[in-house]
């Protein structure tokens, strides 16, 4: 019983999760004397590393204990996010039916046609240029987490159960970033400001993953992408990268993922209809200047 309870757990992800905290923790306590731009890169990478890792723990990796795995990230060295708003808001984006729908998907970068029409032209072309990839790099993060800002402060504001949720894992989150951030103003020389464009570059990786990771279309199937790279972003995204297999296998541990896709290639595009790109360079190629579409839902008024 006991063989059969460790070979449950997923020990690379075990594995990847202590890699990451043991290279983050160097960088934070012995990492003064680095190029300040080498230490952001480095640090920002980590923490777009940890972001994905958050992902498996939100889909029930690396055990079948929900707390534990909770616990295993729990150390905020990405920041910015609460897990459980992470996590709760994640979880609802698998959960609908309506992918990309602004009001019934929390993960969409959509919105509706009057919605978008009732903005002051200044905000269309921030939202314009944030459709481009340059624009989800620079401004994509500050957006992110605005919404997340604003979203959650509304929700507690109004009376109901989800009031009590969010507090509660802003109530877990705070304490969390007040001790992590006392134990680096104690042990490390690494400047403040070090820390917080690492945090936000590390967003801004993650949103390379998250750019065109789903489509308006109206065929259900056509909207989540296949993105056929397995290089060093595939790696860091935990090969989140072929999306499709993501949300047709979401309890599928992420380095199972690239042989699951291999045998069932075909099948994974006929299921898309072919919304595949090769790498994620051709991304970069086509839409780096370019949005790739209009803000505006096409199929939401």
């Amino acid at each position: 019983m006991t063989r059969g309870l460790w070979g449950q757990i997923e020990w690379p992800t075990i594995a990847l999760l202590a890699v990451c905290y043991a290279l983050w923790f160097a960088f934070a306590l012995a990492g003064e004397n680095l190029n300040p731009l080498l230490w952001i890169g480095a640090v920002a990478v980590l923490s777009a590393l940890y972001w994905s890792l958050v992902h498996e723990i939100v889909h029930g990796h690396p055990t079948k204990n929900r707390l534990f795995n909770l616990a295993l990230t729990y150390v905020p060295i990405g920041w910015v996010y609460a897990l459980g708003r992470f996590r709760d808001g994640h979880l609802e984006h698998h959960a609908t039916g309506a992918l990309t729908d602004p009001f019934d998907d929390p993960e969409s970068w959509y919105l509706a046609l009057r919605d978008w029409k009732d903005l002051s032209d200044p905000t269309r072309v921030l939202l314009t240029v944030n459709n481009t990839l340059a624009g989800r790099l620079v401004i994509g993060p500050a957006i992110t987490i605005w919404r997340m800002i604003a979203g959650d402060v509304a929700l507690m504001l109004r009376p109901g159960t989800a009031r009590r949720e969010v507090a509660i894992a802003w109530a877990l989150h705070v304490p969390g970033v007040v001790l992590l951030a006392l134990a680096l103003s104690r042990w490390s020389s690494v400047p403040v400001w070090q820390f917080a464009v690492a945090a936000y570059c590390g967003v801004s990786i993650l949103l390379i993953r998250t750019f065109l990771e789903h489509q308006a279309a109206e065929d259900k199937g056509e909207r989540t992408v296949i993105i056929e790279d397995n290089g060093p972003l595939a790696f860091l995204f935990l090969f989140n990268n072929l999306h499709v297999v993501h949300h047709t296998r979401p309890g599928l541990a992420w380095y199972r993922i690239p042989g699951f896709y291999r045998r069932h290639r075909a099948s994974f595009i006929r299921r898309n209809n072919g919304y595949v790109y090769r790498s994620y360079a051709e991304i970069f190629r086509r839409y780096f200047f370019r949005a790739k579409e209009p803000v505006a839902h096409p199929f939401v008024v």
